[in-house]
């Protein structure tokens, strides 16, 4: 929690949004304004001047229009489960917390669709639509509200298969800086209606608009799969079967790779006993036990042409579920067993190619640098993580942090992929947008914050570069 000290607060704008909203959706307490001071990134903590709970679209109506007659910048806040600090209020101002716009309005099953607001969270939403045999597709891990998860374009393990949420989402309602309402797309599968305003507002990081209802795409419950783990003798290897996969058109639901130490966390902490190896985790979905079945048999063909030494299948449902639980839990296990360290999580992707190329050199870089560095990632669309851990206290180790980082992502800009296969851009990467989509577009960016935001109080400092870089 932020130790920064509290800078005072505006009386007018306090006492209008209390008028507004009411006593009880308004605080200035230090506690509540340190709580929203920080996500789960590695950036320094701001304070907000104030903290607000709307529940619902004539809230956020209100608290819109009185930011902007005050001049008053506005942070919008889900689960603050971030790694790039799109949650941290770098301007101080108001931090709009959705936690209590979390209602699950419709559930349209025979068009598979549902209507929620921002702050439902991704695991409420997976057990309420559990007894309708469906489930909303993007997966990014953690339980992010379905506010951030459109904020942030947020995707996961089943971004292969699926898509990340940007494919998943079919229609906004938008509170826009003028306090104007807006709706975006319909609840028709197929459009082709003026310009795409869903997707402009998806991953924009909350920089063009508050979003206060969201029309989700939703799939049936799979009732057939084959699921393994494979282990190889190196992380490249891993990658390289990966490619093999893709390119034989398997199609998986899912493909992971995961650093050996993982799956050593993973026997230690749950009980699993796969070999401690570089490995994949394969899951193929589809409309029987024989065709998941085949799909297997010939993942395991290409695996064991690749190198593979173990492979680990027939799972059934309980342990299927238990493994993609564990896969989700490696940011904390890096946590627990080094007390103290500091773990950031570079997210870059690339074509599936060049993914052995991208993961053979993040782990050169990380041991000529002398720094624990663990690939995890979405072998299947060519997304990496790596774990960077260092001593927050010590100077040299973290400027090395930064550096493996630089090198990571403009190694990935060379091999034509992005900084941010599904974490976002927020502060850190913004100094690499010009990099990856030239000047005259970042231009276009920013004649499109100006039109939508012209005081800029909308998440200012995130996305968008300073103008000189």
């Amino acid at each position: 929690m932020s130790e920064e000290p509290l800078r005072p607060t505006n009386p007018d704008l306090f006492e209008g949004l209390k008028a507004a909203l009411g006593e009880q959706a308004v605080s200035v307490s230090g506690a509540e304004r340190h709580l929203h001071s920080q996500d789960e990134s590695t950036y320094p903590a701001v304070v907000p001047d104030l903290v607000v709970w709307p529940q619902s679209t004539d809230d956020v109506v209100q608290i819109v229009t009185l930011a902007a007659e005050h001049g008053e910048p506005i942070t919008g806040w889900g689960a603050a489960s971030s790694s790039e600090g799109h949650a941290i209020p770098v301007k101080h101002g108001i931090v709009v917390d959705f936690a209590r716009m979390n209602r699950i309005l419709a559930v349209h099953a025979e068009d598979f669709q549902a209507t929620v607001q921002p702050g439902v969270l991704r695991l409420d939403l997976e057990k309420h639509l559990s007894q309708y045999g469906l489930f909303f597709a993007p997966d990014p891990g953690a339980n992010a509200s379905v506010g951030g998860m459109i904020a942030n374009n947020a995707a996961g393990i089943r971004a292969h298969k699926y898509g990340a949420t940007r494919s998943n989402v079919l229609a906004l309602e938008v509170v826009l800086a003028n306090g104007e309402v807006i709706k975006t797309g319909s609840r028709s599968v197929k459009q082709s209606s003026g310009y795409d305003l869903t997707r402009l507002i998806i991953g924009s990081e909350g920089t063009l608009g508050l979003v206060t209802e969201a029309t989700l795409k939703l799939h049936p419950v799979p009732q057939h799969f084959a699921t393994a783990v494979v282990g190889f003798g190196t992380v490249a290897g891993a990658a390289q079967a990966a490619y093999g996969i893709i390119g034989a058109g398997l199609a998986p639901a899912a493909l992971e790779i995961l650093h050996q130490n993982h799956i050593r966390y993973m026997n230690e902490d749950d009980g699993s006993d796969w070999p401690v190896l570089p490995s994949l985790m394969i899951e193929f979905t589809g409309s029987s036990d024989v065709a998941t079945g085949d799909a297997l048999d010939e993942a395991r063909l290409i695996c064991e042409d690749a190198g593979a030494e173990s492979f680990t299948s027939g799972l059934g449902h309980q342990d299927r579920s238990e493994m993609w639980t564990m896969r989700h839990g490696a940011r904390y296990r890096y946590r627990r067993r080094a007390p103290g360290y500091v773990w950031s999580a570079i997210d870059v992707s690339v074509p599936i190619s060049h993914m052995p190329q991208i993961i053979a050199y993040a782990e050169k870089c990380a041991t000529d640098l002398g720094l624990p560095g663990e690939v995890l990632g979405h072998a299947g669309d060519g997304n990496i993580h790596m774990g960077i851990g260092y001593d927050p206290g010590d100077a040299d180790e973290k400027q090395r942090a930064g550096e493996l980082s630089r090198m990571i992502i403009e190694k990935a800009l060379e091999l034509e992929g992005t900084a941010s296969g599904e974490h976002g851009i927020g502060l850190g990467k913004r100094k690499y947008m010009v990099a990856e989509h030239g000047a005259p577009a970042i231009d276009v960016m920013r004649a499109i914050k100006k039109a939508l935001d012209p005081q800029n109080l909308l998440n200012p400092d995130k996305v968008l570069p300073d103008p000189l870089v």
